[in-house]
């Protein structure tokens, strides 16, 4: 019988492990080991200052916790580390999931962006009221309460996307020879370069899920899940076909 493939979650920015509550429940119930990890400035290291290589280090712990091997899924802020980390250590991940990950963060987006950030961190609650609000807002009832779990690092977004500015998600997925998929909803600002950062795998394949938003994971669980699943049996299967999903 093959082993149950690992699973390693990494989040988005200014959110936590609580966000996979749905995906690793599932994995449970399927027999996969499975873990979310917290990135430094958020959930339980809400004191730590981020950085690209604080984010680093946190993900080889969770690897080193599953055994050394595995498939690393990331999110968003998540999804970019999850590159990275794969490109630096492929020897590590079976297979890379990067979901709501292909804008290369760079130029005026990513100045942009911080500018938002630096204004809404000037509100008198520092943005808690906004940031929670848009959640419950723009999420299902159950994906905003696995959202907000973790608590709401306020202060993490300035450093956070300056840390990210220095990566190169191009050169990096060029430089991981194993398998990648690139899962984004239909509804995502981030797809941006989705086919540049496509033609920049070694073996890559596009996965579009239909009616979600960029937190595809907590905007679409189900769906996301279905994927995620799909993806295992390819890794278990040895098998690495390109595919495009629906909306394309």
């Amino acid at each position: 019988m093959t082993p149950a493939t690992p699973v390693l979650f990494v989040h988005g920015i200014r959110t936590s492990a609580t966000m996979w509550r749905r995906q690793l429940s599932a994995l449970g119930e399927t027999g996969h080991p499975a873990l979310a990890i917290d990135l430094p400035g958020h959930g339980s290291r809400i004191d730590e200052p981020f950085t690209v290589a604080g984010a680093l280090t946190a993900i080889d712990q969770g690897v080193e916790a599953l055994g050394g091997r595995v498939l690393l899924v990331g999110l968003s802020l998540g999804g970019y580390y999850a590159i990275e980390y794969a490109a630096r250590h492929p020897q590590k991940v079976i297979g890379l999931v990067a979901a709501g990950s292909c804008a290369i963060p760079a130029g005026w987006p990513l100045d942009a962006y911080r500018s938002l950030a630096r204004l809404v961190r000037r509100l008198p609650d520092h943005g808690l009221w906004l940031h929670t609000a848009l959640v419950r807002a723009l999420l299902p009832r159950d994906g905003a309460a696995d959202t907000l779990a973790g608590g709401v690092p306020l202060n993490v977004m300035d450093a956070g996307l300056g840390a990210t500015g220095t990566l190169r998600p191009l050169d990096s997925l060029s430089r991981y020879p194993g398998p990648v998929w690139l899962v984004n909803g239909f509804f995502d600002q981030f797809r941006l370069h989705e086919r540049r950062f496509l033609a920049a795998c070694r073996d890559g394949r596009l996965v579009i899920v239909p009616r979600a938003s960029h937190l595809v994971s907590l905007a679409q669980p189900e769906r996301f899940t279905a994927v995620l699943g799909e993806i295992l049996r390819e890794v278990a299967a040895g098998r690495a076909r390109p595919s495009v999903g629906p909306g394309e």
